[in-house]
């Protein structure tokens, strides 16, 4: 950015790219409440393996409307980039719904970030630096919290589920910070390439685990629909618009928004009220995403 004086104001954001940012909030924060509901009609597996087949199906659609191209790039790590992206976070968040309640589970799955930093620093340049280590503890205080290990809670396996989710797709960013993407097409391709990847593990472990038989509710069909059409291939452009047109900064605001709207979400619709520990270690973990993102423009490779 240019620092030089001058006697013309900074052109303000266009409101454009900040509507999609809330749409986009929305789409996927709703989406927790969404999935929950699934788990009554449909075990976890075929539902992750069911939302890739869609997703990626859409996403070639996309790739076909815009005139990118269809043969892979980057194939081995187009490959690690899906398993722990699609296969990874899809198939343990799935499963974490399946037994656990959604808000919690949206939390937990959004410390990404957090984890970027934490097994990030032997392959990228981000390193904690000065107020980003004050976040890092109210992260892990409010897991510690969240987690509330002392009181044995029905909801811990849901919770490291969900956690593991996180991770794995932490290490999906860190992979795809080593890939030499240039441009939309580019990132397009290798959007839907992983999603094939990523979608075959899960296909074959849906294939070969007993679960409950589909019931094809209204609800259902809907819920597949909204993933498909709304989660993975309207918010696939909608994200790809934003990274275009709003700096790094405001767009990580996506991690901290849509946990908030799938906590408050969940509340109204699920009834899901946290307990009092929960609900501190939630606050505390958002503020600590609230800060890391803050203090990420201060922080130079």
């Amino acid at each position: 950015m240019n620092t030089s004086a001058s006697s013309t104001p900074a052109r303000p954001t266009s409101a454009g790219p900040l509507i999609a940012l809330g749409l986009l909030a929305l789409i996927w924060g709703y989406n927790w409440v969404v999935m929950k509901v699934a788990m009554k009609y449909v075990g976890p597996m075929d539902f992750a393996a069911m939302r890739g087949v869609l997703g990626a199906m859409l996403l070639f659609g996309v790739l076909w409307a815009v005139g990118a191209p269809w043969k892979p790039k980057h194939v081995v790590k187009t490959l690690f980039l899906g398993l722990f992206q699609t296969a990874g976070f899809v198939g343990l968040i799935s499963w974490a719904l399946n037994i656990g309640p959604a808000g919690k589970s949206a939390v937990l799955g959004y410390t990404m970030p957090f984890w970027v930093i934490v097994f990030g620093w032997p392959f990228l340049p981000d390193r904690l630096r000065g107020w980003q280590w004050p976040a890092a503890g109210l992260i892990l205080l409010g897991l510690v919290l969240v987690l509330e290990l002392w009181t044995g809670s029905a909801d811990l396996t849901s919770s490291l589920l969900a956690l593991g989710a996180g991770i794995s797709w932490a290490v999906s960013v860190i992979v795809f910070k080593k890939m030499p993407v240039e441009g939309r097409n580019d990132l397009l391709s290798v959007t839907a390439w992983q999603m094939v990847f990523g979608m075959v593990p899960l296909v074959v472990i849906a294939w070969l685990t007993d679960e409950r038989p589909i019931v094809w509710s209204s609800y259902f069909i809907g819920a597949l629909a909204y993933n498909a059409i709304g989660g993975m291939a309207i918010a696939t452009l909608l994200w790809l618009y934003i990274l275009q047109r709003l700096p790094a900064t405001i767009s990580g605001l996506n991690a901290l928004a849509v946990p908030i709207v799938g906590v408050i979400a969940a509340w109204i619709q699920l009834g899901e009220q946290p307990s009092t520990a929960e609900g501190a270690g939630m606050l505390l973990i958002l503020m600590g995403l609230a800060l890391l993102t803050r203090t990420q423009r201060n922080v130079q490779p």
